[in-house]
């Protein structure tokens, strides 16, 4: 993909989100022709993806964070699990985050989430994050409006922190429309094989649509940052989703220009038996 193809999905750091005023689903029209192409780059930009995993960890001089936020079926677990099933399981890990423990519950709401940040070498995917602390707390009025206000800020301070510590954040928020959300959510319903998925919250959180689009809106807008921005990507089209998913990723690694390690010997001298 080209690099302008993401300019539009970046939230600036000057810029008020407005969901309302973000497509959830690419141009109409596409023919099975074109989807077969998208179909084709995503196997290509997976395989790239693969290729510049092994040089980051192989390298050992930045860790990469996926963050995946989004309203119930947005498609997260979907997107990990297609985006990397090329990807060699050496140095990349999966994190959900659900409701803290109570042993979490005692600490800072960042406590938890420090201690599964990717070390140099690792590529770390948050299904959820600590996002979740300025989001559905504030949804379910767990929370004050004075806390949940003051954390955006511990939240840049600490994004921050990872940057200049080498971490490099990628922060995506998976755009999907109401309508598409409720076909989803039939679909589970419809298929006994899919009833484990299914939570009582998705359907309570359903109800609160208009709250969580707004929570959203403004943690992103708050937390949207030069050196850790925000993302919104398309998410009704599943394919679509995934493949500007693994083009940024993509686009991010190469960006980073990593060098493979040279042996401590001279490998020209070596014969074999």
């Amino acid at each position: 993909m080209h690099k302008k193809a993401f300019a539009p999905l970046k939230v600036e750091s000057d810029r008020r989100l407005s969901l309302a005023d973000v497509p959830t689903a690419p141009p109409s029209g596409e023919d099975d022709a074109k989807l077969e192409v998208v179909r084709q780059e995503i196997v290509s930009l997976c395989d790239k993806l693969n290729k510049l995993q092994s040089r980051l960890h192989a390298s050992g001089a930045r860790g990469v964070l996926l963050i995946l936020q989004g309203m119930d079926t947005s498609g997260k677990d979907g997107a990990i699990r297609r985006v990397f099933s090329q990807v060699s399981p050496l140095g990349v890990r999966a994190e959900p985050f659900g409701a803290p423990s109570d042993e979490e519950r005692r600490h800072d709401f960042l406590w938890r989430v420090h201690a599964k940040i990717p070390k140099r070498g690792e590529l770390v995917i948050f299904n959820r994050s600590h996002y979740e602390d300025v989001l559905v707390t504030r949804v379910r009025g767990w929370i004050e409006k004075a806390v949940w206000e003051r954390r955006y800020g511990h939240i840049r301070h600490f994004e921050r922190m990872l940057h200049d510590e080498g971490i490099v954040v990628i922060k995506c928020y998976l755009h999907i429309s109401k309508q598409e959300q409720k076909r989803r959510l039939q679909s589970r319903i419809d298929d006994p094989d899919k009833h484990w998925k299914l939570q009582l919250s998705d359907f309570e959180d359903r109800k609160r649509w208009p709250d969580f689009i707004e929570a959203y809106q403004d943690a992103i807008s708050e937390t949207s940052t030069e050196h850790a921005p925000w993302w919104v990507i398309p998410a009704d089209s599943k394919l679509h989703r995934d493949r500007f998913l693994v083009g940024l990723l993509v686009e991010t690694l190469e960006g980073l220009e990593l060098k493979l390690p040279k042996p401590d010997f001279d490998v020209g001298s070596i014969v074999l038996d």
